[in-house]
């Protein structure tokens, strides 16, 4: 074993005594960005090479700190995106919700579908969609100036178009034309802050995590904006808590315009998004 790889040890021990929920993996990804290398190349490392840095990294983890505002990057599907202060982390729940409604634009029978991704934050929704979908003509709609930063470094280059907006009056110019409206809207209840991860409490933007004191506020009026967007036929897909299951396909109800509610699980089989058709008039 090199030296940085019993220095990894180490700090696996450290960080799981912290309470860190993947330590080793978290571990090794500090090692591999203080060194740049791939984590699977650690044990190349030459012990005169090992970076004392690597220290300060496993300490601001330690105190929780997310990985991803240490190493400047997420990752999510195939994109590797630019992340900090002031925006939502984007996580791997949500990438179960891009997969179905990758799939459900695929299955239109549209030349080039029109999506609309509400509450972008990164960014990183919208451009899996423009990525995975190669003729889709994608909006992403952010409120926060500090999130829209980092919206607009990681859309630099694609076929994203960015809006500063609310997403419950974004883009009017749009109505009745939509394909497909997505979001990973904010869903905390106000209740449970202090049940929240440290990582996202301390760290992720407030307006990104909670909605009101049932966590559905956000939810209620992106159900009217999606409505006034999408075109009949066309859908909605939303993301909540896994706690929120069958509470949200009954705000997207008949009676209000739409048909097909329902809910849907991620990888670990919990309820995660719901989803739904405009009805056809």
């Amino acid at each position: 074993m090199n030296l940085l790889l019993a220095e990894v040890a180490q700090a696996t021990q450290r960080l799981a005594a912290a309470g860190v929920p993947s330590p080793r993996f978290d571990a090794e990804e500090l090692a591999a960005f203080v060194h740049g290398v791939k984590r699977g190349e650690l044990h190349h490392v030459k012990d005169a090479d090992f970076d004392a840095r690597y220290w300060e990294a496993v300490a601001r983890r330690e105190a929780r700190e997310p990985l991803q505002h240490i190493t400047g990057r997420a990752f999510f599907r195939y994109l590797e995106l630019q992340v900090g202060p002031g925006v939502f982390v984007p996580r791997p729940e949500t990438e179960s919700v891009v997969d179905w409604a990758i799939h459900a634009v695929r299955a239109m029978d549209v030349v080039e579908p029109l999506i609309v991704d509400l509450c972008t934050g990164s960014g990183a929704i919208a451009l899996a969609m423009a990525q995975e979908v190669p003729r889709s003509r994608v909006h992403a709609v952010e409120l926060s100036e500090e999130a829209l930063r980092w919206t607009r470094k990681n859309a630099e280059g694609s076929r994203v178009t960015v809006h500063q907006g609310d997403a419950l009056s974004a883009l009017p110019e749009l109505d009745g034309q939509v394909d497909l409206v997505i979001s990973n809207p904010p869903y905390i209840p106000l209740t449970e802050w202090e049940y929240v991860a440290p990582e996202a409490r301390d760290h992720d933007p407030e307006m990104a995590l909670f909605s009101g004191e049932d966590g559905l506020d956000t939810i209620r009026g992106i159900e009217r904006t999606a409505h006034r967007l999408l075109r009949p036929g066309g859908i909605v897909v939303i993301e909540h808590a896994d706690t929120q299951g069958g509470q949200v396909p009954w705000i997207f109800a008949e009676e209000r315009g739409w048909a097909d509610a329902a809910d849907h699980p991620d990888l670990n089989n919990r309820p995660r998004f719901a989803t739904a058709r405009k009805a056809l008039p």
